[in-house]
């Protein structure tokens, strides 16, 4: 809702936006007063404060839940300003005087105890004399002095220009309507009571969202949005109109797809004259249309539409081009969350400020690969690099929120009649035109900025909420974030036009969120039109914020925002398969060369028996610089076919060559950096941008130049189709948008030089499987198909002396790898496949087997992408089989379920997936499919097209096929038939002692949406009796067949009863420092037998082709692609009743062979009751089996297979 005073008689609705339509109110629908409207009240009733008339411009919450949060903006909008010269390489650079000003006279002043110092702020009465100048003399003789000297330093001076609902012009609506056909809508303008007539119009799409009402609010033009005409900037303009584009550099992009069908904005010369509102910003506010009456024909069921009870809100700002002023950055939301109450909280609660869920936890988002992601406990300081900025900065530096300038200085009319002001400080806001000249609100409560905020997400973030039962953590266990409260997504859909960021205070209760341009030029040359949809203005990605109640998800609060990205930016996940593979970095480094390579080549095909690699990486190394990428380093490679004779011999050996480039960067010494110094991206200051330091400093190239992406274009397609690699992994991405204004066209911003950077790169490469690393993340999302999200591993812990080990940035280590890949696992297979970095086995590390089975569990439960990096040579058996135990790879990303209230440094403990039988039926042609690609006969490329179309289907966020927060596809491991359903979850300890970590049993158990349905919220009891009474197929039925728990990596089992779960008792295990097990938890029916889980692949399923029993046999049938070695656990029932367990005559055949190799292992005694008996009935007794096998890998009749006779 947009409010504004009236009058003093309270606050005045004037406009409302809701899920089902948009109103526009009259005078006549003038709000009462404000104390008494308590829908809309601003105070933070969760804290206990009274109501004030705090003034500020919209709200939005839900209103069909009592215990959700709302939140408000002070302002419709706040643009940071600096006059175009100043933007611009010829006012900041250093030029030689100002050299010689900073190393002579400068100098001199700066250290202020020289006798020149003394000259200009010392006494007035000569040497010698006590009486010295004032404060306010010093500064005004000090400031003159420096004007006088050529080449002194000159200030940035930038204002920020505030708008309010009163600046409003005018209000626009556009409500979506849905017919049989297609959908339309109608439009109508009102304000202050007059109404314009109605008129047919297309509804508002926005990709990723669907369809949408929305409010288009027309705001006044004031500095920096006045229109001007080009043609009066006479001879003297400010901006270059002839810039070259990719057609003169020689090549083509192909074209865009639309984000939105919006109108354009009116700023064109006839539509300038009917009205002024063509002149000033626009904002655009939209809410998806989940009307279900005008929606049911296109969902499944009503049920399904009442999930989504929290719709976002989206918006954009659109600026008109102004050539006189550069914009710094737009601040779409200066916001603040307020707390409701929890009605049944109320009447136990006796302060009723603790009965509110108040803000615990906020997610940080990092900008790049390499950066800390994970989320923070409130109060807590935000992890950050313990490096120097120096050699670090660049690798974290997302947008950045520029203040306003503390110059003193006067006001100076420009030559169209706009005008600068430069005597504003930071504390000081330009609000409204008064009389010509702009009036100064001074505010008391301090604007959030890159200085006093507490908290800073790059492009998205997540506030949540533990919830207020306090008692769940009081004997120790791990918080989840389904037991918590409702959660606070804000962020942007995208990262096109511009970084956006989100700064928020240390009580998560007050958020900025800007889109960062940083000093582009507001007008449009033809390059960029060209490449942004003919763009004649500037205009912000569409920012998203919701809010979703704790009932409205059990396991991911962003799933809604992560899926709307995906398909907003066009994310195609597993559309190439999974990866597993080896790359030549953490072994030999840049120390690589032809038989090096070769050999490990043929070490990696005599494995295809047991580890179907389907990549061999070549990474850096190989070339001679950095930018030279053409030229070998002598000696090391073949003359005569170099890179493509590895690629063919890599083809050979049956995996496809991959290949690193770091196609925007170059070294100092390359003959692209002599050859092609304009090329290089340059600060502000004229000097070359820091790149931070990798190891050793580079140079980043200019994305804006055609020049440079026309070479880019070059070098891809040279690896691509000259020399035959299939896989590209591109790194350092990020050092085409450096921060700086010495580039070729100062009218993009640095996500747009990034946006163009990838469109270059997916063109050049065609069909070649894309890794980024060290990229902006939002940039990437619908280019790649893969992403690094996490730092380099390493072959210590923590980062290894001489770095300083407390690093939480960038630097190589275990840990770090381990901490991104667990925050982010949220964004596998939705935006790409995950790729946590590599797996070292060889024992030259100093990495322990636990730590290494840590991370190979943290690869397999996340579902990345699976690469070695040793020398294959020299990596013992042992270390090899941890790695045949998580292969193969199963496209199945578990959810960690304490994210949003991890307690180690952002680390989560807990992942959870589950294996169905339900969910799949299992194609007999899979048995005739063998080695396709590399890959496994159960995901031919047949299969892994149908699985992609299927999660494109489930990645969009729409009204009309709306996403179930509780379908588990995504983290569904499919098995065979007669499996059944269980649960998978992997508890790990961080910490650097031996640790009991306690879980709750609703962490043990799966959900259905079936469960959801009937229940509202799952609960554990509900849940258990459901799964039971499936389980026996018997209605009414109820028993304490208790739980098969099976622990893989120490292949031990355990036999848990029912009520030791129902009855909230946790799951307690010990686990060593740095340790992680997988456990499966399965429902016990001891009327049937049962396959436990084995200690050949980490799912305990995945490598069974089918499950068959009957009375007296079991036979199962293991997947024969590859070649296996361990045992499997079955349990068998030994009969009824208070007698002796029996299990006579049991005889097992492996192979067609009977084999003596088997034991029990356990004997579990079941008690059954009927429903409402306090005491059992009767007795099942239960055998579990353990039995050696051994797979040949030869896909032939007969291999794999397992006979029980009893």
């Amino acid at each position: 809702s947009l409010y504004g005073l009236k009058g003093g008689q309270g606050l005045r609705c004037l406009a409302e936006l809701c899920p089902h339509g948009v109103a526009v109110y009259t005078q006549a629908k003038d709000c009462v007063d404000f104390e008494e409207q308590q829908r809309i009240s601003t105070s933070d009733r969760g804290n206990g404060d009274e109501c004030t008339h705090t003034k500020w411009s919209w709200s939005f919450s839900s209103q069909t839940s009592p215990s959700q949060w709302n939140v408000t903006s002070s302002n419709l909008l706040s643009i940071t300003y600096r006059p175009t010269h100043e933007a611009l390489p010829s006012y900041t650079n250093m030029s030689k005087k100002r050299e010689i000003w900073n190393r002579s006279v400068g100098a001199c002043f700066e250290k202020g105890g020289s006798a020149c110092m003394r000259m200009v702020c010392g006494s007035d009465s000569g040497i010698g004399s006590r009486k010295r100048l004032s404060r306010k003399k010093q500064n005004h003789r000090w400031k003159k002095m420096k004007q006088l000297i050529t080449g002194a330093p000159k200030p940035i001076h930038r204002i920020k220009v505030t708008y309010t609902v009163d600046d409003i012009v005018d209000m626009e609506t556009i409500v979506s309507t849905f017919s049989a056909n297609d959908s339309a809508s109608t439009s109508t303008s009102l304000v202050d009571g007059e109404t314009e007539s109605l008129e047919t119009n297309t509804g508002l799409w926005i990709r990723g969202v669907g369809y949408c009402h929305a409010l288009r609010v027309y705001l006044k033009p004031k500095f920096g949005s006045y229109r001007t005409n080009r043609n009066d900037l006479s001879d003297h303009e400010l901006i270059d109109d002839t810039i070259a584009s990719d057609h003169d550099a020689g090549f083509e992009l192909p074209p865009m797809k639309p984000w939105d069908n919006s109108p354009s904005p009116p700023w064109d010369e006839k539509d300038a004259e009917k009205d002024d509102r063509s002149v000033g910003p626009i904002l655009t506010f939209a809410i998806p249309s989940q009307d279900p009456l005008s929606h049911s024909s296109r969902v499944d069921n009503k049920e399904s539409f009442q999930i989504h009870k929290c719709p976002p809100l989206l918006w954009k700002v659109e600026h008109p081009p102004n050539p006189y002023v550069a914009i710094d950055s737009f601040c779409l939301m200066e916001g603040k969350l307020n707390l409701n109450h929890h009605e049944g909280a109320i009447a136990t609660v006796q302060n009723p400020s603790q009965s509110a869920d108040k803000p615990t936890n906020v997610y940080i988002n990092g900008y790049q690969s390499w950066s800390f992601s994970g989320s923070i406990e409130k109060g807590q300081p935000q992890p950050k690099s313990a490096m120097p900025n120096v050699v670090s900065e660049a690798f974290n530096r997302g947008g950045v929120v520029l203040s306003p300038s503390s110059h003193n200085s006067v006001v100076i009319e420009a030559e169209d009649g706009d005008f600068w002001l430069e005597n504003i400080t930071s504390s000081t806001h330009i609000v409204r035109e008064n009389g010509g000249k702009y009036s100064c609100n001074f505010e008391q409560e301090e604007d959030l900025n890159e200085d006093n905020a507490f908290y800073k997400s790059d492009m998205f973030t997540c506030i949540s909420s533990n919830g207020t039962n306090c008692h769940r953590i009081s004997d120790g266990r791990v918080l989840l974030d389904e037991e918590g409260g409702p959660a606070l997504i804000v962020g942007f859909l995208a990262q096109r036009h511009q970084y956006g960021v989100i700064l928020i205070d240390r009580d998560l209760q007050r958020y900025n969120l800007s889109a960062c341009h940083e000093g582009v030029v507001a007008a449009s040359s033809s390059n960029s039109s060209s490449h942004f949809n003919g763009r004649n203005s500037l205009s912000s990605d569409w920012a998203f914020c919701q809010i979703v109640d704790s009932s409205c998800y059990d396991e991911e609060a962003m799933v809604y925002y992560i899926h709307a990205s995906a398909d907003h930016n066009d994310a195609r996940p597993m559309e190439k398969g999974l990866t597993t593979g080896w790359c030549s970095w953490y072994h030999y480094y840049s120390d690589i060369d032809h038989d090096s390579l070769s050999k490990n080549a043929d070490i990696l095909e005599q494995h295809q028996n047991n580890i179907g690699f389907n990549v061999c990486l070549i990474d850096d190394g190989y070339m001679a610089s950095w930018g030279d990428w053409n030229s070998l380093k002598p000696g090391r490679f073949m003359k005569d076919g170099g890179m493509k004779v590895l690629a063919n011999t890599i083809k050979a050996k049956g995996m496809k060559p991959g290949i690193w480039l770091a196609p925007f960067a170059c070294d100092k010494g390359s003959k692209l950096a002599k050859g092609h110094p304009d090329w290089i991206i340059r600060n502000d200051k004229g000097r070359v941008a820091n790149s931070a330091h990798c190891g050793k400093y580079f140079y980043g190239l200019d994305a804006t130049n055609p020049a440079v992406r026309k070479h880019v274009y070059d070098t891809i397609r040279r690896a691509v189709k000259d020399w035959g690699f299939e896989v590209l992994k591109l790194d350092f991405l990020y050092a085409c948008c450096l921060s700086g204004n010495g580039k070729y066209d100062n009218t993009m911003s640095r996500a747009e030089a990034m946006y163009l950077g990838f469109r270059t790169i997916r063109a050049a490469a065609g069909d070649a499987f894309i890794i980024g690393c060290g990229s902006p993340l939002g940039s990437a999302i619908g280019f790649v198909d893969g992403m690094r999200v996490s730092c380099d591993t390493g072959p210590t812990w923590y980062p290894a002396f001489p770095l300083p080990w407390w690093d939480n940035g960038t630097l190589p280590a275990l840990r770090g790898m381990l901490r991104n890949t667990l925050s982010r696992a949220v964004l596998g297979h939705r935006w790409w496949h995950n790729d946590p970095d590599c797996i070292l086995l060889g024992e030259s590390t100093k990495l322990t087997d636990v730590e290494v089975v840590s991370a190979a569990s943290i690869v397999a439960m996340t579902g990345g992408m699976f690469l070695l990096s040793d020398d294959m040579e020299k990596v013992s058996e042992s270390r090899l089989s941890v790695a045949k135990k998580i292969f193969p790879l199963t496209g199945v990303t578990a959810v960690p379920l304490d994210l949003h209230s991890a307690q180690n440094g952002g680390m989560p403990s807990i992942l959870r997936a589950w294996c169905s039988d339900e969910s799949t039926v299992i194609n007999a042609q899979q048995k005739e499919v063998r080695k396709t690609d590399g890959l496994p006969s159960s995901w031919s490329s047949d299969m892994l097209r149908e699985q992609a179309s299927k999660l494109e289907c489930e990645v969009g966020y729409s009204p009309g096929m709306i996403m179930n927060p509780y379908s588990r596809e995504r983290s569904c491991f499919a098995v065979a038939p007669g499996l059944g359903t269980w649960t998978v979850v992997s508890l790990s300890n961080w910490m650097d002692h031996s640790n009991k970590l306690s879980v709750s049993f609703s962490a043990l158990i799966w959900h259905s949406y079936q469960d959801y349905l009937s229940t509202g919220t799952p609960t554990s009891k509900e849940i258990i009796g459901d799964t039971i009474e499936r389980v026996f197929d018997t209605p009414g039925e109820q028993t304490e067949s208790g739980f098969h728990v099976f622990s893989f990596w120490e292949s031990k089992y355990s036999w848990v009863p029912h009520q030791a779960l129902v009855g909230n008792d946790p799951l307690v295990k010990k686990l060593a420092p740095h340790e992680t097990e997988i456990f499966h938890i399965k429902p016990a029916n001891p009327t049937r037998p049962q396959y436990i889980g084995s200690d050949l692949h980490f799912s305990c399923g995945f490598e069974v082709q089918n499950f068959e029993w009957s009375e007296r046999s079991v036979k199962i049938e293991l997947k024969n692609d590859y070649e296996k070695k361990g045992s499997i656990f079955v349990h068998l029932p030994g009969g009824r009743g208070d007698g002796e367990n029996k299990l006579e005559n049991l005889s097992i055949t492996v192979n067609g062979t009977v084999t003596p190799d088997w034991c029990v292992i356990a004997k579990p005694k079941i008690g059954v009751h009927s429903a409402g008996s306090p005491k059992p009935t009767h007795y099942y007794h239960g055998n579990i089996v353990k039995v050696q096998v051994s797979v040949a890998g030869s896909s032939g009749d007969g291999d794999g297979i397992v006979h029980f006779n009893f």
